[in-house]
């Protein structure tokens, strides 16, 4: 009897579903792609139109970067099935740039962002992502949760009361649909759905046409029409320093979370500089600039399944064809569709598990601590970087506070043909936190004319502890005694070698 392909293929591997190959030979897998793609298409839209509000630009600005955005990266981006697009940190860095200055000063800011970030991807920035720790993660993922949810909340505020039940309805589809069958993405039949029933009823509530006009025309190409002088270069720097920043930030920690979501690796290096191409194409087509979006992107992977560079071409491509070629249609899409569905997207993305009693009791109270000021700053300031970069802060310090005590010093007299001697061993590993702490571990007036500092079981890292050994041993020295440091290792011994008497200890 004949089977399908699909039938008989054996069970894919995480790398195996993200070939493109793979996807256009299957058509099950190919259908998973083009639907996620259709389904992130449509949830750009409002996005993108309410980013150029924030930004002070017409809404085809960001209609139009979206889809550049989208289609470029599909193609030169280091992770898989992830949605760049318009955003609103983006948004927030350059408005005042645009307010005080204008469109072209924006789209100039938008390339020299991207220079940036091509500069700063090919330096290895990426390889920093490795020392921001779990709870910061976890704090960035829920902070974002809130304000996905957050963003829908004036979507539910002074709307005609016929939006509550279509929002249950969509919330009812896209939360009940999959445990029934996943054939099709949940939030794709809720968008028909509710358009569907809006539309035969003639129901009046808040539609998507109702965010701004839809452009009627293909973005062009064009350079930006600022003065090439030091001046203008004065002007763009800072915003497009923030804004290269910004979206570098937003878009690794959106793909580290893509990474753990699928089991997968993509390169971060590529990544970074590829949101730099991104956003230079994005400039040439006038557009405002932008990075990962984590909404879309959690309902392309997590929602709709999708796995490939496809799912991210095909947002781009559906999002251009929709708003030029199918505006008036898309125009009719009640915005209470798009809420449920995002409203899904933001508890989805929540990490549940981070805030359960038993997961609380259990983690150190620092890590809770790094979580939770990641969260606060982060929804406080609305700002994902300055969440994340207080955060990490908070992290060093706390750690720091931690290390500094794991540092142990013992003493012992002992008696020989020469004297008494007094023995100091250090254990730990020493910096600048934890060596501020040794210099008082001494007996400086009660130990006999000769001290030896046993260095046997611990290391020394930076020039603060080199610093402190200084001082200890110029404290003895004044006592009229003498110290031995012994048992260094071979690092430590060369530092202190190199750096031992030159900073100024004791002065």
């Amino acid at each position: 009897m004949a089977t399908s392909i699909d039938a008989e293929a054996p069970a894919f591997t995480p790398e195996q579903l993200q070939s493109v190959r793979g996807a256009l030979t299957s058509p099950r897998r190919l259908k998973t792609e083009v639907l996620g793609g259709l389904v992130v298409a449509l949830a750009l839209i409002p996005e993108a139109i309410a980013f150029s509000i924030i930004a002070g630009v017409d809404p085809r600005i960001g209609l139009f970067a979206s889809f550049t955005m989208a289609v470029t990266i599909a193609f030169v981006g280091g992770r898989p099935a992830m949605i760049s697009a318009a955003t609103g940190a983006v948004a927030l860095v350059t408005a005042p740039l645009v307010k005080s200055h204008g469109l072209d000063y924006l789209v100039a800011a938008v390339i020299l962002a991207g220079v940036f970030q091509i500069v700063l991807g090919l330096s290895g920035v990426a390889k920093l992502m490795r020392f921001i720790p779990r709870p910061v993660m976890v704090g960035f993922v829920n902070a974002l949760a809130i304000l996905i949810f957050m963003s829908q909340v004036p979507e539910l505020i002074g709307v005609p009361w016929l939006v509550y039940p279509l929002t249950a309805l969509g919330l009812l589809i896209v939360f009940g649909l999959p445990r029934l069958t996943k054939a099709v993405p949940a939030p794709l039949v809720a968008i028909l759905a509710l358009t569907f029933i809006t539309v035969t009823a003639a129901v009046g509530v808040p539609t998507v046409g109702d965010k701004g006009a839809l452009p009627d025309s293909l973005p062009a190409l064009s350079l930006p029409g600022v003065p090439f002088t030091p001046e203008t270069l004065q002007v763009i720097f800072p915003f497009a320093l923030a804004m290269a920043f910004v979206g570098l930030l937003e878009s690794l920690m959106t793909a580290k979370l893509v990474d753990d979501i699928t089991d997968t690796r993509s390169p971060k290096t590529r990544e970074a500089w590829g949101q730099g191409v991104a956003n230079i194409v994005t400039g040439f087509f006038g557009g405002m600039g932008g990075c990962a979006m984590i909404g879309q992107t959690m309902i392309n992977v997590k929602a709709s399944g999708a796995r490939t560079r496809i799912s991210t071409l095909l947002a781009g491509v559906f999002l251009l064809i929709l708003v030029v070629a199918l505006g008036d249609i898309v125009s009719l899409i009640p915005m209470a569709a798009l809420v449920a569905v995002m409203i899904f997207v933001s508890v989805a993305t929540f990490n549940w598990h981070s805030i359960r009693p038993a997961t609380l009791k259990a983690l150190p109270k620092s890590e809770t601590a790094v979580m939770a000021s990641t969260v606060v700053v982060t929804v406080a300031t609305h700002n994902l970087a300055i969440g994340v970069g207080v955060g990490v802060i908070v992290a060093m310090v706390l750690f720091a506070r931690r290390v500094a005590h794991f540092v142990t010093v013992e003493r012992s007299v002992t008696e020989d043909d020469g004297g008494s001697r007094a023995t100091y061993r250090v254990d730990g590993e020493l910096f600048f936190a934890s060596s501020n702490d040794l210099y008082t571990q001494f007996e400086y007036a009660l130990d006999p004319e000769h001290v030896v500092i046993d260095m046997r079981d611990s290391h020394l890292w930076d020039a603060s502890t080199i610093a402190a050994l200084d001082a200890i041993t110029e404290k003895y020295r004044r006592h009229g005694k003498s110290v031995d440091v012994v048992g260094l290792n071979e690092a430590s011994a060369l530092m202190r070698e190199r750096l031992a008497g030159k900073l100024g200890a004791g002065n």
